[in-house]
């Protein structure tokens, strides 16, 4: 059995009265609790999989990273599935920096959208968008469940909780 960690538990985000602010306060709160889930956990329990269906920590945030690509950068996915692996010659911090790298093209493409109602402003022309209302209620929607799991996971590998 792993030794315990507990790191400090970070309370719900503190954010503006608007929806916007709602909206974007506890996503990046979100995106912020799994990119510090899996970052420093260590190889190569970090891509083994602890549970029947394969997932593992790593892959959970490679695939948030096509998630936000996707959503707010307009890119194709040709096997969601496959997302769920990250490549072996990726280590740790190269998947978090990934992650954080696109979570800040997705904030700067969100910064120009001022409409709730009006589609995500991206580049894919000619491709009808997700509103950003949508687009925001999904993403939290889908970091919440898989930021989930990977408590699970990460206590698994190494003990550590907390947010």
């Amino acid at each position: 059995m792993p030794t315990r960690t507990r790191r400090r538990d970070t309370p719900p985000p503190k954010t503006g009265s608007s929806e916007t602010e709602v909206l974007r306060g506890f996503l990046d709160y979100l995106r912020a609790s799994i990119a510090a889930k899996v970052d420093g956990a260590p190889e190569p329990q970090v891509r083994t999989a602890a549970v029947p269906s394969g997932t593992n920590l790593l892959g959970l945030l490679n695939h948030l990273t096509f998630v936000e690509r996707a959503i707010f950068l307009g890119d194709e996915v040709a096997d969601w599935q496959a997302t769920f692996q990250a490549a072996s010659a990726d280590s740790v911090a190269d998947v978090v920096a990934r992650y954080r790298e696109t979570v800040e093209r997705a904030n700067e493409v969100l910064d120009g959208c001022i409409d709730l109602a009006a589609p995500v402003l991206r580049p894919r022309p000619g491709r009808p968008a997700p509103s950003v209302r949508w687009a925001l209620t999904h993403t939290i929607e889908e970091t919440g469940r898989h930021a989930g799991h990977a408590d699970i996971l990460r206590e698994l590998i190494d003990g550590a909780t907390g947010r």
